[in-house]
């Protein structure tokens, strides 16, 4: 794994970890279409051009599309010299399609200084560390809601783990250990560890500190808190007011660094955050 300067080098570089997200830029890739929990507030569709959140893409890619998309974009003089990090974060979830790690092989092989980061609900993480420690991941992202297997029942449908489906406390039980068990096995091998957490008012307020602890002692780097998008099974819930979210990052920065910059971005933007030109680049073809 990188050296402890050569780790703090790529954070600066890395817009979603606190890297200066005005000159720096990501691009997902859009190859990751299964997943392997139903959350409450997740709506995924692969033909929405005009709107920005997680679960959507214009288009699906196989991973040999990919890194033709990965050409075209670091050769254009627009977005070449901007973007630092080739994330995948979907549709689905990362670690429940081999496609990603196809497509993170192929990316290092032509593209060894591009950082590679990934977004998980971590359900896999535990089962998938050597695959990213022989990727030498560099980023990882864990969407984490909850301590509490009660609660995650309430906010995850149901967990498929293994080839059994699961639901309620069971499920909230399965997920909630395997994503403090890959976040302190990731922490171990070096990895730069975001904590995304889905901020449900009503459900889940109570659970946010004692998040922002746990993660730290495990070795999480910085924290998202993110507020709802009101949808599917949380379609009637008032989102959190601006306030109130910058209220609970104030008093949570006093435990672990607070992400403020996210956009909830597609699972194929590219360009600098909140930039959306993989709907240029998308229709180049």
């Amino acid at each position: 794994m990188a050296t402890s300067c050569e780790k703090m080098k790529k954070i600066q570089g890395h817009p979603c970890f606190g890297g200066n997200h005005h000159k720096n830029g990501r691009m997902h890739l859009a190859v990751a279409p299964k997943c392997n929990i139903k959350c409450g507030y997740c709506t995924r569709r692969h033909d929405c051009a005009n709107e920005s959140r997680p679960g959507v893409t214009s288009r699906l890619l196989s991973p040999e599309e990919a890194i033709v998309r990965v050409r075209e974009v670091m050769a254009s003089p627009v977005t070449g010299p901007i973007i630092k990090v080739i994330g995948i974060a979907g549709p689905g979830d990362p670690l429940f399609n081999e496609e990603t790690f196809e497509t993170f092989r192929l990316v290092d092989r032509e593209f060894p200084d591009l950082i590679k980061c990934m977004s998980t609900n971590g359900l896999l993480l535990p089962d998938k560390m050597p695959v990213l420690k022989a990727l030498e991941l560099h980023s990882l992202t864990v969407t984490l809601n909850t301590l509490d297997p009660e609660i995650g029942g309430r906010i995850y449908s149901y967990v498929h783990y293994r080839g059994t489906t699961y639901s309620g406390k069971e499920a909230g039980e399965i997920l909630v250990h395997n994503q403090l068990e890959g976040i302190r096995q990731a922490a171990e091998l070096g990895m730069t560890i975001k904590i995304n957490t889905v901020l449900i008012p009503g459900v889940n307020d109570s659970q946010i500190p004692l998040i922002s602890k746990q993660v730290k002692e495990l070795g999480a780097f910085v924290m998202n808190i993110m507020p709802l998008i009101p949808q599917a099974d949380f379609a009637h819930i008032e989102p959190p007011s601006a306030e109130r979210l910058d209220a609970l990052r104030s008093d949570n920065e006093k435990t672990i660094g607070q992400f403020k910059h996210c956009k909830q971005c597609r699972a194929d933007a590219v360009g600098l955050i909140g930039e959306n030109l993989q709907l240029a680049v998308a229709t180049a073809d």
